[in-house]
C-alpha cells in the first residue's frame, strides 16, 4: 500500500483533494491557533494532529500561532506549555511562531477601514443596555442610537479608544451588520473593546484589544491560510469570518471548515472547568494524571503515538458524539504491551522466605526486558532466601480458580524456581506477613524433573536489594460518563481517584527508571516515574492498568 493510500480520509481531506485538483490551491497552508489562557487538553491534541497530519500529509505548512488578544486571562507560562506539548506529539510549526498581537498595528487598520467604509461605529451603550437592544433567538435586536454616528466622529472616537480617553466598558467598536439578523453573531457584534491589561508580548502599548471573532478571521487571511479548521460551535460564526473578510483589503481569502470537538466519558473538557479543579485544589495542577490535559496524559505515561493513534481511531466527523475513555486505553494498552520493558514491583508486600535456601548466597538472574521483543535485551535481578510477595499472591486455602501460592501447592517465582508454601506466620489482626516456603533447585528456567507443573507464576522482588517507592493508583476523575451535564459537577467527583500506597518494594534496576517513561510492572499494570522533583524518593503513576476493569466495576 502506498504512502498516500494508507492516509486517513475525512470530509476535511476530501475538501482539500478537490481543491488541489481544480487549482483552487496549489498547496495546503493550515495553523493551528490556542488561546494561551490554560494548558491545552485531548480535545485539541484532535486539533493539533488534525492541523498538523493534514500539513505533513500534503508537503503543506502549519503555523503555531497563538490567539493572545485576552491579556487578562493568558499567560506566558502557557505559551511554554503548548509549544511543549505540541512538540511532544511530534510536530513542528512552519517558520517562527505566531502571535495574533503581531498584527495588532494591522489588525487596527482594518477596523479604521471599516468605519471609513461605515461599517463600525462607537457605540456607548452598556451592558445592560447592548443585552436589551441585541434581542433574543425569538425577537430581533434593534439599533443602537450611536449606530448612525458619522463616519469623522467615528474615526475621532477610536482613535480617543486607541489613546485610552475611555474607561472599560464605557464604549466599543462594533461592525454594523444587521441586528434583525437570525444570527446572533450578525447583529453589530463588538470588534474592540478597551482593557488596560498588561500584555505578555506587547506590554502596555495597547489599551484597545481586538475580539477573537475579528482576529481570527484577519490573522488567517494574513497568513495565507488556505484551509482554516475549527470545531463545530464556531459554525454559525463562519458568516461573521466571511463577512468580515469581504469587507477589507486582505491579501487573502481563506475559508473556514468545522468539525466535531471530542467528548470524552468521564472528563470535563471546558477550560474554565479545569481551571476550576485548579483554582479550588481539586487536583495537584494542570498537569495532574487525573486531568484530561496533554501535560497531565505525558506525566502519567501515556506516549505520543498512542495519542496520535487515538487521534486517528476516532476520527474527522461533523457529528456529536462521547467517545468512550475505553478507546483511548486501548491504544496506550496496546502501544505500551508491544513497547514497555518489564520490571517487577510488589505494591502490598509480604515476606517470603525460602527456608532450604542458602542464608548467606545472592544469586543475580538475568530476566528478559520484554518476552517477546529480543532487542529490548536483558537485565540483572538479584535473588536470595528473603523476598516480596504481594499479600494477595498467597492464601492458606484455595479453590482451583486461584493460580498463585497456596500452603502444599507449587508456583513459579518470575523468572526464577519453582517454590511450595508450607506454613505462614500472621499479625495480631490476622493478616498474614510471613510465608515460609521450599524450592526445587533444579527449576530455574525449566519445569521439576517429576513432570509436574507449577499451578501460576507470581512475581516478586528480594527483600535485601529491593528499593522503596510510593505508587500512586489514578482513575477517572468523575464516577458518570458526562460530568458537564451535572449541574454541579463537584457532587460527581470520584473519591476513589487516586489512591498512593507508600509501602511498595521495587526490583534495583527501577533506580534507573527515566520520567515519562513506562514500564509494564508485571501483573501489575503500567506505570512511569513521576516527571516532578521528589528528591532521592521513587514515585510511579499509574498509566493504565493491564485490562479494562472499570466496565465490570461500573455495571
Amino acid at each position: 500500500m502506498s504512502e498516500a493510500e494508507n492516509r486517513p480520509t475525512n470530509f476535511i481531506r476530501q475538501i482539500i483533494d478537490t481543491d488541489l485538483a481544480n487549482g483552487k490551491h496549489n498547496s495546503v497552508q493550515t495553523r493551528f491557533p490556542p488561546e494561551p489562557n490554560g494548558f491545552l487538553h485531548i480535545g485539541h491534541a484532535k486539533a493539533i494532529c488534525l492541523n498538523f497530519g493534514i500539513a505533513q500529509d500534503y508537503n503543506g505548512l502549519c503555523n503555531l500561532r497563538f490567539d493572545d488578544t485576552n491579556p487578562e486571562k493568558e499567560d506566558i507560562n502557557y505559551v511554554h506549555a503548548i509549544k511543549k506539548d505540541v512538540q511532544w506529539l511530534g510536530f513542528e510549526w512552519a517558520g517562527d511562531i505566531h502571535y495574533s498581537s503581531d498584527y495588532f498595528e494591522k489588525l487596527h487598520g482594518y477596523a479604521v477601514e471599516l468605519i471609513e467604509k461605515g461599517l463600525a461605529y462607537v457605540d456607548f451603550l452598556d451592558s445592560l443596555q447592548a443585552r436589551e437592544y441585541r434581542g433574543t433567538l425569538n425577537k430581533p435586536g434593534k439599533n443602537s442610537p450611536y449606530r448612525d454616528t458619522s463616519v469623522e466622529e467615528n474615526l475621532a472616537l477610536f482613535a480617543k479608544m486607541r489613546n485610552g480617553e475611555f474607561k472599560e466598558g464605557e464604549c466599543s467598536l462594533r461592525a454594523k451588520i444587521d441586528m434583525s439578523s437570525s444570527f446572533m453573531c450578525m447583529r453589530d457584534p463588538i470588534i474592540y473593546r478597551v482593557r488596560f491589561a498588561h500584555h505578555h508580548q506587547t506590554g502596555d502599548k495597547w489599551c484597545i484589544y481586538p475580539m477573537y471573532d475579528f482576529t481570527h478571521c484577519l490573522s488567517d487571511a494574513i497568513e495565507g491560510i488556505t484551509h482554516s479548521i475549527c470545531t463545530l460551535e464556531f459554525q454559525d460564526n463562519r458568516r461573521l469570518y466571511d463577512w468580515v473578510i469581504e469587507n477589507v483589503s486582505v491579501p487573502a481569502t481563506p475559508h473556514q471548515y468545522e468539525f466535531s470537538r471530542l467528548n470524552l466519558e468521564y472528563t470535563l473538557m471546558s477550560k474554565r472547568k479545569l481551571n476550576t479543579l485548579v483554582e479550588e485544589n481539586l487536583v495537584d495542577g494542570w498537569d495532574d494524571p487525573r486531568m484530561p490535559t496533554i501535560a497531565a496524559f505525558r506525566r502519567r505515561g501515556y506516549t505520543p503515538a498512542s495519542m496520535r493513534e487515538f487521534a486517528k481511531r476516532i476520527g474527522v466527523t461533523k457529528m456529536e458524539n462521547t467517545v468512550e475513555m475505553s478507546v483511548l486505553e486501548a491504544c496506550i494498552r496496546e502501544d505500551l504491551n508491544d513497547n514497555a520493558p518489564r520490571a517487577m514491583a510488589v505494591l502490598d508486600p509480604i515476606k517470603l522466605v525460602i527456608e532450604n535456601y542458602p542464608e548467606d548466597k545472592l544469586e543475580d538472574l538475568i530476566v528478559k526486558n520484554h518476552p517477546s521483543n529480543e532487542e529490548q535485551g536483558t537485565r540483572i535481578v538479584p535473588f536470595s532466601r528473603e523476598l516480596y510477595i504481594e499479600a494477595e499472591d498467597f492464601r492458606e486455602e484455595a479453590n482451583k480458580k486461584y493460580k498463585r501460592l497456596v500452603i502444599d501447592k507449587a508456583v513459579r517465582l518470575r523468572g526464577a524456581y519453582v517454590v511450595t508454601a508450607t506454613r505462614c506466620e500472621k499479625n495480631e489482626q490476622g493478616n498474614v506477613t510471613t510465608v515460609y516456603c521450599n524450592y526445587l533447585a533444579d527449576t530455574l528456567g525449566k519445569n521439576p524433573s517429576d513432570g509436574t507443573k507449577p499451578k501460576g507464576v507470581i512475581h516478586w522482588v528480594d527483600a535485601s536489594k529491593s528499593l522503596n517507592a510510593t505508587v500512586r493508583l489514578y482513575d477517572r476523575l468523575f464516577t458518570v460518563a458526562n460530568p458537564a451535564a451535572e449541574q454541579d459537577f463537584h457532587s460527581v467527583m470520584n473519591s476513589g481517584s487516586l489512591v498512593t500506597i507508600k509501602t511498595a518494594k521495587v526490583e534495583p534496576s527501577l533506580s534507573k527508571a527515566k520520567a515519562e517513561v513506562a514500564f509494564q510492572f508485571e501483573r501489575q499494570g503500567y506505570f512511569c516515574l513521576d516527571n516532578h522533583e521528589h528528591g532521592d524518593e521513587l514515585v510511579f503513576n499509574r498509566t493504565v492498568g493491564l485490562r479494562d476493569t472499570w466496565a465490570k466495576i461500573s455495571k
